[in-house]
């Protein structure tokens, strides 16, 4: 199996190309500064993780800008911490500033040059528009939550995205899913029978950041560190 067998990348957004975990904790740290108690960086994140899936799980269909409130307000209560609904609400428009990981902007735009370049993202379009903005491409195809009334890792979100792409001409042997999170991307690749090609964003930590522990470790096809490692693969194979 080469990188250049496929036609399609299928990304996810959040982890892979934006870098929402250090968007994240800051955005936090005006809830984090209250709190009486020390709380490391992976521990905010880990709690975050726990109430953004269950919280995807159980209202589906609420926009993630919508989401990451009730999110902020529920860490706020483990946490012992009073907070107001303008606190909340400031917390879900800051996904808008989340920045991207530096290598993004220039590897999407060398592999636009060889692929067909699609997003399945956990967000919502408004706030989806801010994060393209920053990647500074544009995307062959688009598919948020919003769009399908549900969150990754739901098998509708990968129904849909597949479903779309075959009106396009690309078929699930054409596409290369390419993801940091085992839980919301390889898992589901996995079971979906998707070629699945792993950005190790969290290479040098512990753990699974902001994500949930999968039920178990997915199967892995490709591997980088960065998306910058994944050009310079797909450049020595063309070399070759």
């Amino acid at each position: 199996m080469k990188l250049s067998d496929f036609k399609a990348l299928t990304f996810d957004v959040y982890g892979t190309l934006i870098d929402w975990e250090t968007g994240m904790f800051t955005a936090l740290k005006p809830l984090i500064e209250k709190v009486d108690h020390e709380l490391t960086r992976d521990e905010v994140l880990q709690r975050h993780a726990y109430y953004e899936s269950t919280q995807q799980f159980y209202t589906p269909a609420k926009r993630y800008q919508e989401l990451l409130p009730i999110v902020y307000r529920r860490l706020a209560e483990e946490w012992g911490v009073e907070v107001t609904l303008e606190e909340c609400e400031a917390y879900g428009q800051s996904v808008k500033d989340w920045p991207a990981f530096p290598d993004s902007p220039g590897a999407l735009q060398y592999l636009k040059k060889h692929f067909k370049l699609v997003v399945l993202t956990n967000t919502d379009n408004d706030t989806f528009q801010h994060s393209q903005a920053k990647l500074q491409v544009e995307f062959d195809g688009r598919y948020t939550a919003e769009d399908v009334g549900s969150y990754k890792p739901e098998s509708r979100n990968f129904d849909y995205m597949l479903d779309r792409l075959s009106c396009l001409g690309i078929e699930k042997e054409d596409i290369l899913h390419t993801a940091e999170s085992m839980f919301h991307d390889h898992q589901p690749a996995n079971e979906y029978g998707l070629a699945n090609c792993h950005i190790y964003r969290r290479h040098d930590k512990k753990g699974f950041g902001a994500t949930m522990t999968p039920d178990m470790m997915p199967s892995i096809d490709f591997r980088f560190n960065s998306m910058a490692d994944l050009v310079k693969a797909h450049q020595t194979e063309l070399e070759s």
